[in-house]
Formats: C-alpha cells, structure tokens, sequence
C-alpha cells in the first residue's frame, strides 16, 4: 500500500491575492464599517512597502544559495542569515504586512478581520509543514535556529 503525499496545489501568494479580494468584497458588502479616510489611510503605505520588501530580500535570498522558495519542495540549504535572522517566515510575514497595508489604504475596518484568517491559514497549511521538514533535514541546526529566531517577529 502507498500513501499519497496531500499536497496542496494552491501556492501562498493565491491565498494574498485571494484575501485581497475578499478585503473589498466586505468593503462594498459593508460600508458602514468604513473608517480610515485619506490621508489617513495612507499610512498603509509603510507597512505594504515593508511587506514587499520582505518578500523580495528573503526571495533573492533563496536564489542566492538556489534553494527553492516553493512551499513542500526540499531545501538545498537553510537560510538563517540577512532577513531570515529577524523571523523564520520572512515571505508569510511580508504577505501579512502586505494584507495589512492593504487594509489601511482600503480605509475598512472589516478588511483588517482577514489578516489574521490568513495568518491562521498559513501556519496551518504551509509553516507547520515547513517547520517539520527542515527538521528533519538540518536536525540540531533548525533546532538551535528556531530557538533564536522567532517564527513572524
């Protein structure tokens, strides 16, 4: 008997884009909530360039040792230097601060209800996986590096 491995074929920036979507569905669906307005709203600027900025240092970290940056995919190696001394989870991290941003320019309470639905999601469907798999492969150095470093921040 096999067993098949679950995967699950939806990347994490989907499940961005996906919640992105659904901060201006409840937008329109409920306006009432409405409560940043410009220039206020602005200030989800810093936290969207922050975010963005996170994903790009920690991708062009993974090509520089060319390890892959796919969820599920073995690592060649772990990356633990530059933005990967901050948090573990520098890509999930920026996409959360990306949905946070987002959520201020929106001007919508409600869409900040998201965040933490993709947060969850996230570390159920992706960083417990992750979590396990590099321990199993570095052992004793994941282990001494997830104690130093915290998961977001």
């Amino acid at each position: 008997m096999t067993t098949v491995k679950s995967e699950i074929p939806i990347h994490p920036p989907v499940f961005l884009l996906l919640s992105i979507m659904v901060m201006l569905l409840l937008k329109g669906m409920i306006p009432s909530l409405n409560g940043l307005s410009f220039p206020w709203n602005l200030a989800g600027l810093l936290p969207l360039g922050l975010g963005i900025t996170l994903n790009l240092a920690a991708d062009h970290q993974f090509k520089e040792v060319q390890t892959t940056v796919k969820p599920r995919e073995k690592s060649s190696c772990l990356v633990t230097d530059g933005v990967f001394k901050i948090t573990r989870n520098p890509m999930y991290l920026g996409m959360v601060l990306i949905l946070l941003g987002i959520a201020s320019l929106v001007g919508s309470w409600i869409a900040y209800l998201v965040i933490p639905g993709f947060a969850a999601l996230m570390i159920c469907l992706y960083i417990q996986m992750e979590e396990r798999q590099l321990e199993s492969q570095f052992g004793e150095v994941w282990r001494v590096y997830r104690k130093n470093t915290p998961r977001w921040i």
